[in-house]
């Protein structure tokens, strides 16, 4: 026998050990005591089986119903709401005539003027075809206007919104008068 065969009967015991040792005893039944026959063994199993399903049936239609899990984002994004979903409007009743029943979403900036007495006046047009002129402080239906920049053209619409999963009620919309893409352009 070789050296080189010496090792790998040495591996080859060390592996046997490692194996018997490694594996569970199997459990015997005591001497002297009676065994169950196996039908009277299989009912308890069945009906522990059968209850097993049931409860899995009754998890799963809390889980449909949405009885059984919440998420709470505290005060992170809620990762399975959409991102492009739209902010629910706040239920104040039925909306008036006018840029008062229009939302931020429904109103264009068309231009900034200077008034008589130096502030600046945003002109939109709503959803009606119509012209409005706002100032700052005056509300449209889901928000109020905050700010007019007639050097960047922008004005800033603070929108209130009803969402339990935020933690500011409200949010802040900036309109162009020139859109960022014709702004960033060639001048073509």
């Amino acid at each position: 026998m070789t050296r080189r065969d010496v090792g790998w009967l040495i591996a080859a015991a060390a592996l046997v050990i490692v194996a018997t040792a490694s594996t569970p005893a199997l459990p015997q039944a005591p001497t002297g005591v009676e065994t169950a026959e196996p039908a009277e063994a299989e009912q308890p199993a069945e009906a522990a089986d059968k209850e097993t399903v049931e409860q899995i049936l009754r998890e799963q239609e809390q889980l449909l119903r949405g009885q059984r899990f919440s998420y709470d984002p505290g005060s992170r994004r809620d990762p399975f709401r959409s991102l492009y979903e739209d902010v629910r409007v706040l239920n104040k009743g039925p909306r008036p005539k006018g840029v008062a029943g229009m939302l931020v979403t429904e109103i264009d900036l068309v231009g900034i003027v200077r008034d008589s007495e130096g502030g600046n006046v945003a002109f939109f047009t709503g959803s009606d075809n119509k012209g409005y002129f706002l100032r700052v402080g005056d509300e449209v239906y889901d928000g109020t206007l905050i700010a007019v920049d007639s050097r960047k053209g922008t004005v800033t619409f603070r929108q209130q919104i009803d969402d339990p999963r935020v933690i500011k009620p409200y949010r802040d919309v900036v309109k162009r008068l020139v859109p960022l893409e014709e702004e960033s352009g060639d001048g073509n």
